[in-house]
């Protein structure tokens, strides 16, 4: 998680620090030019002042002839030809020759008036010269103008190309920043996901499979302690599996010296009874015989808590499971007089066919004892999201609102009497749960809309598509 925190830091710092270089070298590019756009400016004003002087003076020496006048042309030819040499002096040569051709008619215009030659004669080459230089100024600014323009115009292209750089400088970090952040994501969720796993494990009381978590330091030694868990509940369980088959066993061997001997007593072997004596003998009977069933039963929800940790799935087509359930019980359908109701689509599923197999019928021996003579059973199957929905809906006296929370606990039966008498022992419905729970579901009961009779549980097995 530390590695995974600064390979996160050291991408958004690479992005932070391309990004100040980027902004340092546009800076440093934009004062530079800056700096020559303004010197070129000043020089150029420069020169364009230091002519008007130079027209002045050498016009008035012209007419003067006076030397302090001709001092001043040349105090005024040598500030312009340190204009003249800054400008030539500038980066890349932005002005071209334009700032030796000045240079040049200055030259000129300086010797033209050193020469002795008549008045007559050089105050036509003098404005000749003058003219020239206005031109060369006009030409300089316009150049100079034209310049700062495409260099602005270059740096805007910069600007613009240094944003999209940046743009994807910054969207390179971010999304390598989320990508680090989803594989630690991964890797810290992939050993609590195994945790959670081998938690359900244990609390579905699957303990054939070693609890294995890779991942932090302080996680395996959680998977370590959960396995340790695991092995520990494993002992737990099969001490009260066996202690359960011990117990059994030894209720069942005075159970049947009991029932030998009631039988003995009911066939008058030792001597007739009378009526008192008979009566006691067949509560006797009865108990022994309520007794037996418990035991049964509790050997059966035993074994099928045992049953219910294997898994074997098998492609299984659902009507022909609800028909094979209605087939198992057709005798006692047929002695009731009753109409079984099967809807289910036509589809096959992956599905641990003897688990539901052993659930459903459960829940259609319960339908069959509690629903009317002549009554009618329904049983409706539905794929809903990858998840079978079994319904068995049946029309007897129902579930009572006060049974309907403990009603699948074992050895719990309804208050309402079936129509007819039955000889149940209450872990049907347990067993049906024990199955759902070791498949990953689970059995309601839903409430009945209105008053209309009946029960409907329902079953709801996760399948794969």
């Amino acid at each position: 998680m530390l590695s995974g925190f600064m390979l996160i830091t050291l991408l958004l710092s690479w992005a932070a620090l391309r990004s100040w270089l980027e902004l340092e070298h546009f800076v440093e590019q934009s004062r530079r030019s800056s700096e020559q756009a303004l010197q070129l400016s000043s020089s150029i004003r420069e020169l364009a002042e230091r002519t008007v002087d130079l027209e002045r003076s050498s016009r008035q020496f012209i007419v003067l002839n006076d030397a302090a006048l001709l001092e001043r042309f040349d105090e005024n030819v040598t500030h312009s030809l340190e204009a003249v040499k800054r400008l030539e002096s500038a980066r890349d040569n932005p002005l071209g020759e334009l700032p030796g051709n000045w240079r040049q008619a200055v030259v000129q215009l300086s010797d033209s008036l050193h020469q002795s030659v008549p008045r007559a004669v050089r105050a036509p080459e003098l404005a000749s010269i003058l003219n020239r230089l206005s031109d060369l100024n006009a030409e300089l600014g316009l150049n100079a103008r034209r310049w700062i323009d495409e260099r602005r115009a270059t740096m805007l292209l910069e600007l613009e190309q240094s944003r999209q750089h940046l743009t994807r400088l910054v969207a390179v970090a971010v999304v390598g920043a989320f990508m680090v952040a989803l594989a630690m994501s991964w890797w810290l969720a992939r050993p609590i996901v195994c945790l959670e796993r081998s938690i359900e494990r244990l609390g579905q009381s699957r303990f054939d499979e070693p609890v294995s978590v890779h991942g932090p330091a302080d996680l395996r030694r959680v998977g370590r302690r959960l396995d340790w868990l695991r092995l520990r509940l494993s002992d737990l369980e099969s001490g009260r599996e066996r202690a359960l088959r011990h117990v059994s066993h030894e209720l069942k061997t005075p159970l049947t010296a009991l029932r030998e001997g009631i039988a003995l007593l009911q066939e008058e072997v030792v001597g007739s009874l009378q009526g008192a004596q008979q009566e006691v003998v067949d509560i006797l009977h009865h108990n022994v015989m309520a007794l037996q069933r418990d035991i049964e039963s509790l050997l059966r929800l035993n074994a099928v808590s045992f049953e219910a940790r294997r898994q074997s799935c098998h492609p299984l087509v659902l009507r022909k499971l609800l028909d094979d359930v209605v087939r198992g019980r057709e005798l006692q359908i047929q002695s009731r007089h009753l109409t079984v109701q099967c809807e289910a689509p036509a589809i096959t599923r992956l599905l641990d066919e003897e688990k539901l197999q052993v659930a459903l019928d459960n829940l259609l021996s319960n339908a069959i004892d509690f629903s009317p003579e002549g009554g009618v059973i329904r049983l409706e199957a539905a794929l809903i999201e990858n998840c079978i929905n079994i319904a068995c809906i049946d029309q007897g006296p129902g579930i009572a609102a006060e049974d309907a929370e403990r009603i699948f606990e074992p050895f719990v039966q309804g208050g309402r009497a079936s129509p007819t008498p039955r000889q149940g022992s209450g872990v049907g419905l347990s067993i049906v749960r024990e199955l759902m729970t070791a498949m990953g579901g689970r059995v309601l009961l839903v409430p009945c809309i209105g008053n209309a009779p009946g029960a409907i549980f329902r079953l709801e097995v996760p399948c794969a598509p």
